[in-house]
């Protein structure tokens, strides 16, 4: 008897101690009692009463993150595509979440399809690959509307990846490149058109520089050419005035030479025969000049008046030669 009674108290011990739960973070448990909804159990430790209640359900009330599979999706122009989906949600009522829908995902897929179909149904293919953000925040409003009795929470929807028909592809591809080499064709032509500016701005700078070098260069020889002819024409005059000077010299000791050679003359009370014979070297050297007309006085007829000038020229002589000498 003492080992049955051994027995019954380690199995109700056991039993005890597996009706003990600990509910982890981010964890919510659904308990029912006798098959009806009892209590939703938060994180802590627990007590299940044995034979009577029950877990029916662990809810983590974590954001989740569901990817769909490519929904076949038609488009106003009758282009027929694939999209695939992913969807970010959260639970946040439990008891709602385990007795409002049987299969909550596949509930939440389900409507995804349906509200992607009526959206694109109503864009065009350009449309569509152009208006992403416009799409998922339209499904996103939709879903978390429907999902909100269900205790789900719709944080955000985002198109995974749009699939058009191979030959929209091609087609898309095709313009593609031939957009990419217009704007290669119009970089090119702009490049080339700069680099002509750029020429052509060279040159004339070129052109600027050379003008302004030749004006120099011709503001330069006009200034030596003037100073060359200020110089020659300083040295013409220097010339001018020494050659003048000289022949003044010269005539000035002409005139002293003769001048002295009357007073010396003079001095000398020449006779008559000398006196004649200068008269008449003078007669000779006046008729030996350039002259075609020759006066004689009348007094060259007499010797004695041709002395009498000669002395009358020496004492007028006197005079002047005294000057010069002062």
């Amino acid at each position: 008897m003492i080992y049955v009674a051994l027995i019954l108290i380690v199995l109700i011990a056991l039993i005890l101690i597996t009706r003990i739960k600990i509910v982890p973070q981010s964890n919510i448990y659904v308990v029912e009692r006798l098959g009806a909804f009892y209590k939703a159990w938060e994180t802590g430790i627990h007590f299940l009463v044995p034979f009577i209640d029950k877990v029916s359900r662990k809810v983590s009330i974590k954001e989740q993150v569901v990817d769909f599979k490519p929904q076949a999706v038609i488009t106003k122009d009758n282009v027929t595509m694939q999209i695939d989906t992913v969807v970010f949600f959260q639970i946040t009522n439990a008891v709602q979440y385990t007795y409002g829908v049987e299969r909550p995902v596949a509930a939440i897929e389900n409507l995804t399809a349906t509200t992607l179909r009526n959206i694109i149904g109503e864009l065009e293919l350009d449309a569509t690959l152009t208006s992403r953000d416009l799409i998922n925040t339209k499904i996103t409003e939709t879903l978390d509307l429907a999902t909100d009795r269900w205790g789900i929470k719709v944080i955000r929807v985002e198109l995974k990846n749009i699939l058009p028909p191979r030959e929209i592809q091609d087609a898309m591809e095709k313009q593609m490149k031939a957009e990419r080499e217009k704007r290669e064709k119009i970089l090119r032509a702009e490049g080339e058109k700069q680099y002509q500016i750029t020429v052509a701005e060279g040159e004339k700078e070129a052109r600027i520089l050379r003008a302004e070098s030749d004006k120099q260069t011709e503001i330069l020889r006009a200034e030596a050419e003037k100073e060359a002819t200020i110089l020659r024409a300083d040295a013409i005059r220097e010339e001018k005035i020494r050659v003048a000077a000289g022949e003044a010299d010269a005539i000035e000791m002409v005139q002293r030479a003769y001048a002295g050679s009357l007073v010396m003359l003079k001095d000398a009370a020449p006779d008559e025969a000398v006196l004649q014979l200068k008269a008449l070297e003078a007669f000779g050297k006046a008729a030996d000049g350039r002259a075609t007309k020759i006066i004689i006085p009348s007094e060259i007829q007499g010797m004695a008046g041709l002395v009498s000038g000669i002395k009358a020229a020496a004492e007028d002589t006197k005079p002047a030669i005294a000057d010069l000498k002062k």
